[in-house]
């Protein structure tokens, strides 16, 4: 009994933490992914940039929360005289289970506008 008591304090702060890293690497993943899709979806030829930033909130909300969809951003850009449409998004998850301080993660999708 001594045994089991001195072990599952280092094994359970230890299973709660990889859980976290789970959870963030969960949110980060779906964002970038969303953000990626986005600027896909509003690079192509007619498409309104809004349209970008819809399908991005409209992802992130399916698989996590509209929490986590509320600041995505779309602007139009240029690199090399190549017109791009760059899609970010910003949110927050929490750094110590679902309670505590947060930790900002930032995804950012880029897409070639395609001319018709």
């Amino acid at each position: 009994m001594a045994e089991f008591c001195l072990v599952m304090v280092l094994l359970v702060p230890l299973v709660l933490a990889v859980v976290q890293l789970a959870l963030v690497l969960h949110v980060r993943n779906t964002i970038t992914a969303a953000a990626a899709d986005g600027a896909r979806s509003a690079s192509r030829a007619g498409a309104a940039p809004e349209l970008g930033a819809q399908r991005a909130r409209e992802q992130i909300s399916r698989v996590l929360s509209p929490r986590y969809a509320r600041d995505v951003a779309v602007e139009r850009a240029s690199v090399g005289g190549v017109p791009l449409v760059v899609v970010r998004v910003r949110t927050t998850v929490p750094a110590l289970g679902l309670f505590g301080s947060t930790v900002q993660l930032d995804a950012t999708g880029r897409a070639v506008v395609e001319t018709g």
